[in-house]
């Protein structure tokens, strides 16, 4: 029996909260064996980002070079790449090794607000890896920000980015409503034939840094596992609503905390 594996493609947290390292945390709390491509460093713990080192494309492409070509990938999560070259080096290698369960998380900025992603990279990221991806993830002012628009304020309007995302040429889109306000926290999961509404009940916690990481590998854990893309991308809401629900228990850090990945095992 081979073991489902997934490979994450991004930036490296040092505080061990976001990034690489909360999508290896998440891969294993699901049962998934984890690779991982690092495609940048970074200086950075609870309370923000003072470093960013871009790894030199053509290192990245070794790396992928050395995982796709040894090791059988059931999915890739695609985080946080923060220069054109880098994208391009992932789009290619995505082509070589014909991978099509590509979840995008364009990663723009980090829990604490810094900037992750070098401003001439949005329009590579939209041309070079969204026709390549199965599914997108962006949250509010992510989506704003790839369409050029105020932050959605609305459900309608957020349906209306989401539409607006899947003409770039993903597969489908689930548009994040963790940074909006009210009760409930709402996604949408937008595909060409259909809208679906997915809300859990809003968590009163300052401790959320990686939760987009997260959620995004979780989706690619459960494609990795065999499930549908709609199957996966609600346990994989199941499971980061109940990793922020414990979050305040792990008392990590000063300022915004990491969420509980190992929530369920500890």
């Amino acid at each position: 029996m081979t073991s489902p594996i997934a490979v994450t493609i991004a930036g490296s947290d040092s505080s061990g909260g976001a990034g690489i390292q909360a999508d290896l945390k998440t891969f294993s709390a699901l049962g998934v064996y984890g690779a991982s491509v690092i495609a940048a460093l970074t200086a950075q713990n609870t309370k923000g980002v003072t470093g960013i080192l871009d790894v030199p494309p053509e290192f990245i492409t070794a790396q992928i070079d050395a995982v796709f070509s040894d090791l059988e990938v059931n999915a890739v999560k695609i985080g946080m790449l923060s220069q054109p070259a880098a994208i391009e080096a992932v789009a290619r290698g995505l082509v070589r090794y014909k991978q099509t369960s590509v979840v995008l998380d364009p990663v723009m900025v980090a829990t604490s607000g810094d900037r992750l992603l070098a401003p001439a990279a949005i329009a590579v990221l939209k041309r070079m890896l969204f026709p390549r991806a199965l599914l997108i993830t962006p949250n509010l002012p992510e989506a704003a920000a790839l369409l050029d628009a105020p932050i959605a304020g609305t459900e309608d309007e957020m349906q209306a980015q989401g539409q607006r995302l899947l003409k770039l040429g993903a597969k489908a889109v689930l548009i994040k409503g963790g940074h909006g306000h009210g009760p409930e926290a709402v996604d949408f999961l937008i595909e060409k034939d259909a809208v679906t509404r997915l809300a859990a009940i809003r968590t009163d916690t300052r401790n959320t840094h990686g939760t987009g990481c997260t959620l995004s590998s979780a989706i690619a854990a459960g494609l990795a596992r065999g499930a549908d893309l709609m199957t996966a991308v609600r346990a994989a809401k199941d499971y980061v609503s109940a990793a922020i629900a414990a979050a305040d228990g792990l008392g990590i850090g000063h300022g915004n905390g990491p969420v509980h990945h190992f929530h369920g095992i500890w």
